[in-house]
C-alpha cells in the first residue's frame, strides 16, 4: 500500500508546451463569448421575459448539470479511442453553433433549448481537453498547467461581462444585439482548436472491445479518488449558478445595466489567483490549499448573507472569485493526481457527472431558499456546506488504495 505522493518541488521551472497555452488561448475565446450572453441573461429572463427566481434556478442547473453528464461519456470514450481533440472539436463547434439562437428567443423554453445545448457542447468537450492537458503537462508541472488554462479561461469570463456592460450601454440596452456580437469569439475558439492544438499519440485502452464503456474500470481507481469524489459533492452543493451573484446585486441597487459587472468582479479576482494558485499546488500539500479556498467560500457567503449595500455584496463577489482561483484548477489537479493515466478522461467525467447531478440540487434549493426565506438563506445554506467541505478536505485524501 503506497501513500499518494506529495507534489514534487522543482528546482527548474520548464515553459508548458504550446499545446497547453492554446487550449487556454480556446478556453479565452469561448468563456468571452458564454460571459457575454450568461452575464445579461438573469437580467433577460428575470427582467424582460418574467420568469421566477425559481425558473432561473431550474434552468441553470439543468444546463449545467446537462454539460457535466455529458462529461462522463465524453471523458470514457476519450479514453477508449486514445482521442481527445476530436471530442473537444465536437464540443465547441456545438457550443458555437448554438450562440445564435439567444438573441431570436421570444420566450423562456428557447432560452432553456439554446442553454442546454450550449451546456451540451461544454460537456462534450470538457473532460477531454482537461485530460488532454494532464497528458501534455508533465507531472511536476501539473498544478501551473491547469492553473494556466483556468487563468485564460478565467480573462475571457472576465471580460465577457465587461464588454457586455460597455455594449448595453453603447446599444442602449438592446441585449439581443449584444448576444449576436456573442457569437463572434466562440467561432475564434474554434478555429484556434482546429489549427493550433496537436495531441500526444495513445493507444486504446482496450483495442479490442466493442464498446467504449469497456474501458470503465472502477475497481482501477484507488480509494484517493474515492475520497475526492465525496469532497466534490459538498464541494458543489455550496457553489449553486453564479447568476444568484447578480440577482444579489440588484437587490441592493446595482442598476440592471451594469448587471455583468457582478461577474466582472468575481472574475477579475479569480484571473489573478488561479495561475499563482496552480502554481503554489506544485508546492504545498493540494488538500490544505483545497480546504483553504473552502474557508473563503464561507467568508464570501456571509458576506452576502449579510451585505446591505452594493459596497458588502461586491466584497463577497470577490471572495467568491478568490475561492474560484484558489480551487477550481486544484479540483481538476487532484484528478489527474489521483486517476490512473489511461483513464484519465473517465477520471474527469466522473468528477463533472457528479458536480453536475449535485448542481442541479444545489441550484434548485438555492433559488427555493431564495423565493421562499430570502437571499440571506441561500447563502447561508452555502456557507454551511463550505464548513463540512474544508473539514473534509484538510483531513487529506488517503492512501492510493485501489477500490477492490
Amino acid at each position: 500500500m503506497s501513500e499518494v505522493p506529495a507534489p514534487p518541488s522543482p528546482v527548474i521551472r520548464r515553459r508548458l508546451p504550446a499545446g497547453i497555452w492554446a487550449l487556454g488561448f480556446v478556453s479565452l475565446f469561448m468563456d468571452l463569448s458564454s460571459e457575454m450572453i450568461h452575464g445579461l441573461l438573469p437580467v433577460f429572463l428575470v427582467g424582460t421575459l418574467g420568469v421566477s427566481a425559481i425558473t432561473l434556478g431550474f434552468v441553470e442547473g439543468i444546463a449545467e448539470s446537462a454539460a457535466a453528464m455529458t462529461k462522463l461519456f465524453s471523458g470514457i470514450w476519450s479514453d477508449w479511442s486514445g482521442r481527445r481533440k476530436p471530442l473537444a472539436l465536437i464540443g465547441y463547434g456545438v457550443a458555437a453553433l448554438t450562440k445564435p439562437l439567444f438573441p431570436i428567443a421570444e420566450g423562456a423554453a428557447m432560452v432553456f433549448t439554446a442553454r442546454f445545448v450550449d451546456r451540451i457542447g461544454k460537456g462534450i468537450r470538457g473532460a477531454p481537453r482537461d485530460a488532454l492537458v494532464a497528458d501534455l503537462a508533465a507531472p511536476d508541472q501539473r498544478g501551473a498547467a491547469f492553473g494556466l488554462r483556468q487563468t485564460l479561461d478565467t480573462v475571457g469570463a472576465f471580460l465577457g461581462p465587461l464588454v457586455a456592460t460597455g455594449l448595453m450601454i453603447a446599444l442602449a440596452g438592446n441585449v439581443r444585439l449584444v448576444f449576436w456580437v456573442a457569437t463572434i469569439p466562440a467561432l475564434v475558439a474554434v478555429a484556434i482548436l482546429a489549427v493550433a492544438v496537436r495531441e500526444p499519440a495513445k493507444q486504446r485502452v482496450a483495442p479490442g472491445r466493442a464498446s467504449p464503456l469497456a474501458g470503465f474500470h472502477w475497481r482501477k481507481f484507488p480509494s484517493s479518488f474515492g475520497r475526492l469524489v465525496v469532497i466534490v459533492v459538498l464541494f458543489t452543493l455550496m457553489r449553486f449558478s453564479e447568476a444568484f451573484l447578480v440577482l444579489r446585486a440588484i437587490a441592493t441597487g446595482l442598476p440592471e445595466v451594469y448587471a455583468p459587472l457582478a461577474l466582472v468582479a468575481m472574475n477579475l479576482v479569480y484571473v489573478l489567483a488561479a495561475y499563482p494558485a496552480g502554481v503554489l499546488s506544485d508546492r504545498w500539500p493540494r488538500h490544505r490549499l483545497l480546504g483553504a479556498g473552502c474557508l473563503v467560500m464561507v467568508v464570501a457567503d456571509l458576506l452576502l448573507a449579510f451585505g446591505d449595500s452594493p459596497g458588502m455584496i461586491f466584497a463577497g463577489i470577490a471572495a467568491w472569485g478568490l475561492h474560484l482561483g484558489l480551487t477550481e484548477g486544484l479540483i481538476a489537479t487532484l484528478t489527474a493526481d489521483t486517476a490512473p493515466p489511461e483513464l484519465r478522461g473517465t477520471a474527469f467525467g466522473v468528477i463533472n457527472f457528479v458536480r453536475g447531478v449535485i448542481l442541479l440540487v444545489a441550484s434548485v434549493f438555492a433559488g427555493w431558499l431564495w423565493t421562499f426565506f430570502g437571499a440571506p438563506a441561500t447563502f447561508l445554506a452555502g456557507a454551511g456546506f463550505a464548513v463540512v467541505a474544508a473539514l473534509l478536505a484538510f483531513r487529506g485524501l488517503g492512501p492510493a488504495r485501489s477500490l477492490r
